[in-house]
């Protein structure tokens, strides 16, 4: 990034606690079906078989392929009704990371990470990404997709003043930022472009060591 971020670039037009904004159900899928599938088919070609899998900001669809079968998939999100509906995973935990964003798992506990069109709303993307590297395991992929949908009321101020682009060099920078994953990659996977839904993803291998 060319700009110093500061804590004014994480502000929201919505300041109230996330959790009265989440307590609603939101059974419903915020891209469209085309995007999804895309997504799936990435996960299916990056995320490893029979690995452990956290779904950072999940609610009731995680977007997985049908297969193959992954030996374990827990949900962090901020809805039990939406996680509890949510068939793909095998369990979850309620847990906001606006009030916390230090994550209740074990370092190198999952294989895998997915951030499904939620990176927008991190107050602390810096330590949720931390974080992520702490709890993977070494050279495990963690892959952040967006699209040009979000709450804006909830979006942080840096990501609605951005072009998609610019929302691929954040991410980046986030990743950068922690010192603890190797090169990340942008790529467009949108679907009919211009026609559906775009979808993009940055996906980053976790090199965290405890030794630091």
């Amino acid at each position: 990034m060319s700009i110093e971020l500061t804590t004014e670039h994480f502000r929201r037009a919505d300041e109230s606690d996330d959790a009265v904004f989440y307590s609603e159900p939101r059974l419903v899928k915020h891209i469209d079906e085309f995007a999804c599938a895309a997504l799936a088919s990435y996960f299916q070609l990056t995320l490893p078989e029979d690995g452990n899998l956290l779904d950072l900001m999940s609610s009731w669809a995680s977007h997985l392929p049908e297969t193959p079968k992954y030996r374990r998939v827990t949900g962090l999100g901020m809805n039990k009704t939406e996680l509890n509906e949510n068939p793909q995973l095998t369990d979850h935990i309620v847990h906001n990371l606006a009030i916390n964003p230090k994550l209740p798992f074990e370092d190198a506990s999952f294989d895998g990470c997915m951030i499904t069109v939620s990176v927008q709303y991190l107050i602390h993307p810096i330590t949720v990404f931390e974080e992520v590297a702490r709890v993977l395991k070494p050279q495990s992929p963690c892959i952040v997709s967006f699209s040009n949908r979000c709450f804006p009321t909830k979006a942080v101020e840096i990501w609605q003043r951005l072009t998609s682009s610019g929302h691929a060099k954040l991410v980046g920078y986030y990743f950068d930022a922690t010192r603890q994953f190797g090169p990340h990659k942008f790529q467009d996977i949108s679907p009919n472009k211009g026609q559906t839904d775009p979808l993009f993803v940055v996906c980053a291998h976790s090199t965290y060591s405890n030794d630091r």
